[in-house]
């Protein structure tokens, strides 16, 4: 499921977030990946023990945590903590795939299920930097306004298109789903979505109790670590 989820960071809290970003230190995104991604891999991230990665990253989560349509498309079980980077002056990062698992805090680990990527950089900011996503049905250029979410399976191949003006700015990290396989939940988001609409719509109140009950015995079934 490739989704566009809007208005993550309301205009008070992204300026915030924007404010601390462009007078903070950013080191090498190298530090991050294996061998492969080091040699496709050409941008700026925060250092991971930055304290100003912590406190943007928990911004970043509380707004997810208020956020319905997120929490539909995700069902987020884990999330590793936000990181944050920054593309500039022919900055790039070659297509490849996410890592399977991520390091948790603690020595724990999670399996990474949905990649997100939020903008925090208007499209006007910067020229070039979408975010390049292959798929069966071919490839699809994103570039959302400030505030916005992309999110997408972590399975996919997927590059960021070199910034030749302007920096682009972003905050990126991974959720481990409760329902491992993206093609069930973007069933059973489609099933939230329906229920919803029926709800609103005033239909019949015993047809949409049974199909809840379907939703959420199909998210029983399909749940799992």
């Amino acid at each position: 499921m490739l989704l566009h989820i809007p208005g993550i960071l309301d205009p008070s809290r992204l300026a915030h977030v924007r404010a601390e970003l462009d007078r903070a230190e950013w080191t090498d995104g190298k530090e991050t990946v294996g061998e492969f991604g080091a040699r496709v891999k050409h941008n700026l991230q925060l250092p991971e023990a930055s304290a100003v990665r912590q406190r943007l990253g928990a911004i970043v989560l509380d707004a997810l945590a208020a956020h319905p349509l997120y929490h539909a498309a995700a069902l987020p079980l884990r999330t590793l903590h936000p990181r944050f980077n920054r593309y500039e002056g022919g900055g790039h990062y070659g297509f490849h795939v996410d890592g399977a698992v991520m390091a948790l805090p603690g020595g724990t680990q999670m399996r990474s299920d949905v990649s997100c990527t939020l903008f925090l950089a208007e499209p006007d900011e910067y020229d070039g930097g979408e975010l390049v996503i292959s798929d069966t049905y071919g490839e699809h250029e994103v570039k959302l306004p400030a505030g916005d979410l992309i999110l997408y399976p972590s399975s996919s191949l997927h590059r960021v298109a070199p910034v030749t003006r302007g920096a682009r700015i972003a905050a990126f990290f991974w959720v481990q789903s409760l329902v491992r396989e993206d093609r069930h939940r973007l069933q059973l988001f489609e099933l939230d979505a329906s229920i919803q609409s029926l709800s609103r719509s005033g239909a019949d109140p015993a047809a949409v109790l049974r199909l809840t009950g379907v939703y959420h015995n199909l998210l029983r079934e399909w749940s799992g670590t």
